[in-house]
């Protein structure tokens, strides 16, 4: 008797615990104002001209040479004060995803390269992003070239906290 009072009172218990539960509500993200703009385009070109032409270096940091997801953690820290960790996969992981149709000055585009390589660079405008490319350095590419339209992964928003 006392087993069976036992069972029904951890059930009821149970029950109750997950009828407190529910789902958070999906992420919605408003393309910010350009006032808001985390990273207003001016200062990432800006930005970019300074490096431009730093050839690719896997794991660089420096004006001697910088790897993609180097340059985005770098251009964070220094234009926006902001702690990017240092992996193009961890640096996914970070904001909040947003459609390729709903980029803005600052976002952070993803590209699958390979079966297991991945690559980063900052959106800025009209379909434009600057990165760390292999083969040229430091540049801006066209998310419009087949190569980066083909391999396009996904893009991501980092949002600044302020308290």
């Amino acid at each position: 008797m006392l087993r069976a009072y036992l069972s029904v009172s951890l059930l009821l218990f149970m029950l109750l615990l997950a009828g407190c539960s529910s789902a958070p509500e999906p992420t919605k993200v408003a393309a910010p104002s350009p006032n808001q703009l985390l990273l207003p385009v001016k200062t990432l070109a800006a930005f970019e001209q300074q490096w431009r032409g730093v050839p690719y270096r896997y794991g660089g940091s420096s004006k001697r040479g910088i790897d993609c997801s180097g340059f985005v953690q770098l251009t964070y820290q220094q234009l926006a004060r902001m702690n990017l960790p240092r992996t193009t996969e961890e640096q996914a992981s970070r904001g909040v995803k947003v459609a390729r149709s709903e980029l803005v000055s600052g976002d952070l585009v993803f590209f699958k390269t390979g079966w297991s390589s991945r690559h980063v660079g900052i959106y800025l405008s009209h379909n434009n992003f600057m990165h760390a490319s292999t083969s040229e350095g430091v540049t801006i590419s066209s998310l419009n070239t087949p190569y980066w339209r083909d391999a396009f992964w996904q893009a991501r928003r980092l949002i600044a906290i302020t308290q």
